[in-house]
C-alpha cells in the first residue's frame, strides 16, 4: 500500500476534518488507499505518496512509569548526589557486565578520559585507535594530552582491524582504544591478543554496546578498563551519564577520586590529594539507570525486533549493504546503519539524506571520518586517503530511525521512502 504524505501545515480544524473524513486513528498513515478516494484528492490535492504526517525520529528513549517514580522518589529524599542510588547502580552494573568494579560518571566521554588519566597516559604518549567512531573516542585521548594514532578498519565489521594494529605500535604507545562500533564486538578477541603480546592495556570503548557479546563474553569485559555511555539514544539511558568498569582496584580507586575533584576515597570533603574533576553522576540519574538496567532484556528484545523488520524489508535491496549479526555475536543493536554500495558517492549519500529528511524521516551519517575533522587533521597531519576503508564506509553510511517505539508500519514507511529516494537518485 502507498504511504500518505503531508508536506504542508494542517490547522487543528483541518486535521479534525481529515480524521473524520477518512477515519484516521493515528497520525502515521501507512495503509490508506488515498488514490481511490476522490474526496481525499479533492480536499487535499497536494498530498502525494512517499512520506508521513508525523516525523519519524532517529532515536527516542524508552521511559516507563517505573523510571519516573524512581526519579521522583530520589527527589523526595535528602540524597540527590553521592547517595545510596549511586552505589546501587554501580553494583548492579558491575554484576550485569561481569566486572569487579564499576564507577559511575557524568558521560562516556568523561569515562574514557578518566581511564587514560588513571593509566598515567599524558603528553608525549600515543594511543592506537580507530578513525571510524564518534569523536569522543579520540578527543578523550587528546584531553589527556596524548596523540591518537589511527588504524584502518575491517570492511565488514567496521571495527578497528586487529591485523593492522601491530604496525602502528611504537615505543611511545601506551594503550589501545578499540570501539565496538554500533554495538558490534566482532574481532575484539583478536585486538586484545595483539595488545597483550605487546603488554599494552586496552581501554574498551563499549559506549554503544551494552548487552552485546562475542562468543558468550560480554562487551565491556575485554579491556583492562571499559566504558559505557547512557545518552538518550543508547540501549539504556540516565539522561546523561557513563560507567567505567575494571577488575583492577587501583585503577577503579583512581577513577573514584578523579571523578570527585581529586578527593581521597575515604577522605574529608575539603581534602584533595590530586588534580580531579567534577564528573559525578547524581542519584537522580542513577535511579533512572537502575530501572533501565533492570529492563535490559526487554529493551534488547524490542530493538532486535525492529532490526529484524528492517532486515526483512530491505533484504532484496541490492543498492544497500544491510547490517547482519556476525557469527558468534549477540548484538544489542545500538543503531541500524545501512551502507550504499560502491556505485554511490558521498554526494549521492548526502542528497539521499536530504531527501529523507525533507520527508520528515530523520536519518544520520554515522560516522564522519574523525581523522579528517579539521581540528584533528591540522593538529596531527592526517589527510584524505590515509585510511581508505574508513573513509569509503563513512561516505556511504545512512543511519535509519531506530528505537524501541518504532512500529512495523513506521519501519515500512522508512524502507518504502528510502527505496523511492534511491530510485529518484538513480535517475539524476
Amino acid at each position: 500500500m502507498p504511504v500518505v504524505e503531508c508536506r504542508f501545515s494542517i490547522c487543528a480544524l483541518g486535521m479534525a476534518r481529515l480524521k473524520s473524513e477518512i477515519g484516521i486513528r493515528k497520525l502515521v498513515l501507512s495503509k490508506v488507499e488515498w488514490i481511490e478516494n476522490p474526496l481525499w484528492r479533492r480536499s487535499y490535492p497536494r498530498l502525494s505518496p512517499g512520506t508521513c504526517f508525523m516525523r519519524i525520529h532517529l532515536s527516542r528513549p524508552d521511559i516507563t512509569n517505573r523510571e519516573i517514580e524512581a526519579v521522583c522518589e530520589v527527589l523526595r529524599s535528602p540524597s540527590l548526589s553521592l547517595g545510596p542510588r549511586l552505589t546501587e547502580f554501580e553494583r548492579a552494573f558491575a554484576q550485569y557486565v561481569g566486572r569487579k568494579r564499576a564507577v559511575a560518571v557524568n558521560s562516556g566521554t568523561s569515562g574514557l578520559f578518566l581511564c587514560a588519566s588513571a593509566m598515567g597516559i599524558g603528553p608525549g604518549d600515543e594511543v592506537v585507535t580507530t578513525p571510524f567512531t564518534f569523536v569522543a573516542s579520540v578527543t578523550s585521548i587528546m584531553m589527556a594530552g596524548a596523540r591518537p594514532v589511527f588504524v584502518d578498519i575491517d570492511p565488514v565489521s567496521l571495527n578497528i582491524d586487529a591485523a593492522r594494529i601491530e604496525s602502528a605500535i611504537t615505543g611511545r604507545t601506551k594503550a589501545v582504544l578499540p570501539v565496538e562500533v554500533f554495538g558490534n564486538p566482532a574481532g575484539f578477541d583478536r585486538v586484545c591478543e595483539v595488545a597483550q603480546t605487546h603488554d599494552l592495556p586496552v581501554i574498551e570503548d563499549s559506549c554503544e554496546a551494552l548487552g552485546s557479546a562475542l562468543n558468550g563474553k560480554k562487551a565491556g569485559t575485554f579491556g583492562t578498563m571499559s566504558v559505557f555511555g547512557f545518552y538518550p539514544n543508547k540501549q539504556i539511558t540516565t539522561g546523561e551519564g557513563g560507567m567505567i568498569l575494571t577488575d583492577d582496584d587501583a585503577l577503579a580507586d583512581a577513577c573514584v577520586s578523579l571523578r570527585n575533584q581529586g578527593r581521597a576515597k575515604d577522605g574529608l570533603w575539603l581534602a584533595h590529594e590530586r588534580l580531579g574533576y567534577n564528573y559525578r553522576l547524581s542519584d537522580i540519574n542513577c535511579a533512572l539507570g537502575i530501572v533501565q538496567l533492570s529492563r535490559i532484556d526487554e529493551i534488547k528484545a524490542k530493538r532486535r525486533q525492529v532490526a529484524q523488520w528492517y532486515r526483512e524489508m530491505l533484504a532484496d535491496e541490492g543498492r544497500l549493504i544491510v547490517p547482519v549479526e556476525p557469527k558468534g555475536c549477540d548484538l544489542s543493536w545500538f543503531v541500524f546503519v545501512v551502507r550504499l554500495t560502491e556505485d554511490f558517492t558521498r554526494e549521492h549519500r548526502d542528497r539521499i539524506l536530504e531527501q529523507m529528511r525533507s520527508r520528515d524521516i530523520e536519518v544520520g551519517n554515522y560516522f564522519p571520518p574523525v581523522h579528517l575533522m579539521p581540528f584533528i587533521a591540522e593538529q596531527f597531519g592526517y589527510g584524505p586517503g590515509d585510511f581508505p576503508i574508513a573513509e569509503s564506509a563513512s561516505h556511504r553510511t545512512i543511519a535509519l530511525p531506530f528505537h524501541n517505539h518504532l512500529t512495523k508500519d513506521q519501519v515500512a514507511t522508512v524502507c518504502g521512502t528510502l527505496r523511492h529516494v534511491l530510485d529518484r537518485e538513480m535517475t539524476l
